[in-house]
């Protein structure tokens, strides 16, 4: 709903997968501690980039385990931020966030169907629309000889 945020709903959407979870990826509006302690039970990879001016939660000499997000921010302080994102597998993030803009830009941020079964349904049948529309606009490659 419009009333609860991307951190709030976090917990409940990582709860509601069944299997091992490998790695979350999010933007900065993830970058908070109840995010990041419902990654840690689910014991996944937290890729968040902290946000601009973020500071250390738990410093190197603390006994406790080291926080993900603090090591997220020390790896960032010392390859730079493009580097992280690169090494971490952060732009697969924007890749799903591309798909989903095109999803929406094709069939609309609605479902039109009232049933739960039917909605599912419908999201299928626009998925393998999807699916079918980026393999028709796919080039063609042939190796000619020259």
């Amino acid at each position: 709903t419009n009333n609860l945020s991307d951190g709030d709903a976090l917990p409940d959407i990582l709860d509601g997968i069944d299997g091992e979870i490998e790695q979350v990826s999010g933007d900065g509006a993830y970058d908070q501690r109840k995010c990041y302690d419902a990654i840690r039970h689910h014991q996944a990879k937290a890729v968040i980039p902290p946000r601009k001016g973020a500071k250390i939660w738990r410093h190197g000499n603390s006994k406790a385990q080291r926080h993900n997000r603090d090591e997220n921010l020390r790896r960032i302080r010392k390859v730079g931020r493009k580097t992280w994102k690169q090494e971490s597998g952060y732009h697969r993030r924007s890749l799903a966030e591309t798909t989903m803009f095109r999803f929406k830009m094709l069939f609309g941020g609605k479902l039109r169907s009232r049933t739960f079964e039917n909605q599912a349904v419908e999201l299928f049948l626009q998925c393998a629309a999807l699916n079918r529309m980026i393999q028709v606009g796919k080039p063609v490659s042939i190796p000619v000889e020259a």
